[in-house]
């Protein structure tokens, strides 16, 4: 057990099945098991933030059962951050002694004695965002087994003062980490007659968005950060610099970087070199700092293999992305050695910032896809805001954007994305936001964790219509599991499904298939304005977009008329042909249909 977080060090060589190669493989990591839908509960962030505390939990429970919404799925009782003494006991995790007077079996009991299940919190760093220094970096084994030993079914890891990443109250520094130093030119010496010299910007290539020529340099070597909403989660986020190489003769070679290294976004000091086609690094750790990001060095030689003729030689950093998969592998890696056979939900919050919808199905249920969708959480008494647009990340809207064009991503053989938890019940969101907000969240498969202080809820008011819809549930616990897929959008018909859209002035439909070989049809107006206009869809449009991943597309297109039934109002209705179209939504709100063939 580590006895000094400060001391640890990224895995100085990952396995080839953490690599950035291997996202794409379909292989996940530890035995991590597939086929969980999304997790459905209750966490303690946005209702308290840190000062959640053992009553409140405890009526929390109470209250899940009171009205019934255990029945219809919410099982999951989470303490997050705030629920641990400040720092550990002995190397060890201990509740916090005022607000958690009675430890964590003693709650864990209670929740599973209301037939609930109990879910907890930490951090892969060395501190949780509370700034309490109990994070599970260098730890993880012991922490495994006391949450083994406490009988947790949900753990949610989160990413602040990560050690090898500038994250949110990480050290800038950290950059170095994730970035490659700038690269003016290459140089090859080996079995050649002459020393084979290549400019960065004149020879290189750069794959992917994030590296930019600058002078006479090439910088950005790495992976964005996507914890904001500023770019696309889609295609390609990390760059490299590539350059062709001819040889004669095979064998091995000394490659001489000319560098300059920093510790800002962009610039970093760590280094991997590798060979297209070859699933080796050649080199992966630091290059000696230099005076600064402009004052170029050539590194020691490197050794390379080549072959003979033409090699594509990869300048890199993935560092950003497979650091934090060896952490979240670790842990649950210690889940499995603590208790070989469990299946507790692993819930990543990393915040999107490493792209994990390429990366988190190996080791989790579901990650977090952007910031938090609110930092203006409540109090004891006090519900919390949140609205329907803001700024960065703390809205609705933000995580609607990026979730709905993350579908692919998703799946019971790959877990869910996570746009945060639900805001009803919040100042800032009314009914109509809020049945929006209910719907998205369903039709998007992601998971269902209430965020509001549940005492303020009465059975039948209208805060409980919302969360205890049982058909917009159904259709985020249908067993096909698939995320619904934007089939159209008014400011991109091109790619609707694929092109990441910002600005809410525009209409969208989503259409999700059922394992009934029904649709799920979400009509809405995601602008703040009132809308005039008609909108339609054909059933012909769904099936080209969806038709692969329904039951029988062939047979759903076939009929001449379809039962329509609103997903709120339980009302049904018959539509005559293929065409489904609504008319004059408001702003931010929506319908939402199960569209079923007439037989």
């Amino acid at each position: 057990m580590a006895e000094n977080n400060k001391e640890l060090s990224p895995a100085k060589t990952l396995s080839s099945k953490e690599t950035y190669d291997a996202f794409a493989n379909g292989e996940v990591l530890h035995g991590k098991k597939k086929g969980h839908l999304p997790a459905m509960g209750w966490n303690s962030w946005n209702a308290f933030g840190s000062n959640n505390t053992e009553q409140l939990t405890m009526a929390m429970a109470d209250k899940l059962v009171e009205l019934g919404l255990d029945k219809l799925g919410y099982q999951y009782v989470v303490l997050d951050d705030g629920c641990y003494k400040p720092e550990r006991v002995d190397g060890r995790l201990v509740s916090n002694p005022e607000k958690f007077p009675s430890g964590f079996s003693y709650i864990s009991d209670y929740i599973h004695g209301k037939g609930l299940k109990f879910g907890m919190y930490n951090d892969i760093g060395e501190k949780l965002c509370s700034g309490a220094k109990v994070g599970t970096c260098g730890f993880e084994q012991v922490d495994t087994q006391d949450y083994v030993n406490w009988e947790i079914d949900y753990i949610k890891v989160d990413n602040c003062y990560y050690l090898w990443d500038n994250a949110t109250f990480s050290n800038p520094d950290n950059a170095k980490y994730v970035f490659a130093p700038n690269i003016k030119s290459i140089r090859i010496s080996g079995k050649t007659d002459e020393d084979i010299t290549l400019s960065a910007i004149h020879d290189g290539t750069i794959t992917g968005t994030m590296a930019t020529i600058r002078d006479d340099y090439v910088t950005g070597i790495g992976t964005y950060d996507g914890t904001a909403p500023l770019y696309s989660p889609l295609d390609e986020r990390s760059s490299e610099l590539r350059f062709k190489v001819e040889v004669e003769n095979a064998g091995i070679y000394q490659l001489y970087v000319n560098y300059a290294t920093d510790k800002i976004e962009g610039t970093g000091s760590w280094l991997q070199v590798g060979v297209l086609g070859d699933d080796r690094l050649f080199y992966d750790g630091f290059l000696d700092e230099t005076k600064s990001c402009t004052t170029f060095e050539e590194s020691a030689p490197i050794e390379i293999e080549l072959k003979a003729g033409t090699n594509v030689v990869r300048i890199m950093n993935h560092r950003r992305q497979e650091n934090t998969l060896n952490s979240y592998a670790t842990f649950l890696k210690g889940l499995n050695e603590a208790k070989p056979d469990h299946d507790i939900i692993f819930s990543i919050c990393e915040w999107g910032k490493t792209h994990p919808n390429n990366w988190g199905y190996k080791v989790g249920d579901s990650w977090r896809i952007l910031n938090d969708i609110t930092f203006q959480v409540g109090d004891d008494g006090d519900p919390g805001q949140c609205r329907w647009l803001d700024n960065y990340t703390t809205c609705i809207s933000a995580q609607y954007n990026k979730a709905v064009v993350m579908d692919e991503y998703a799946g019971l053989d790959k877990g869910w994305n996570d746009p945060d938890m639900l805001v009803v019940g919040m100042d800032g969101v009314d009914d109509k936001l809020g049945r929006t907000h209910m719907a998205l969240w369903c039709m998007m498969n992601a998971p269902l964790m209430l965020g509001m202080d549940l005492r303020r809820v009465k059975k039948g008011d209208n805060i409980y219509q919302i969360i205890a819809n049982e058909r917009l549930i159904a259709i985020n616990q249908d067993s096909l599991g698939v995320q619904a897929k934007r089939v159209y959008c008014s400011i991109e018909k091109d790619r609707p499904d694929h092109t990441y859209v910002k600005d809410i002035n525009r209409f969208d439909i989503l259409a999700k298939p059922l394992c009934d070989n029904s649709v799920a049809v979400l009509f809405l107006n995601v602008s703040e304005k009132d809308s005039q206009e008609t909108y339609s869809i054909t059933a012909q449009d769904i099936v080209k977009m969806i038709g692969h991943k329904m039951v029988d597309d062939k047979r759903w297109l076939s009929y001449e008329s379809y039962d329509i039934e609103d997903l709120w109002t339980g009302e049904r209705s018959t539509v005559q042909g293929h065409e489904f179209k609504v008319s004059n939504l408001k702003g931010c709100d929506h319908v939402v249909w199960k569209i079923s063939g007439r037989k």
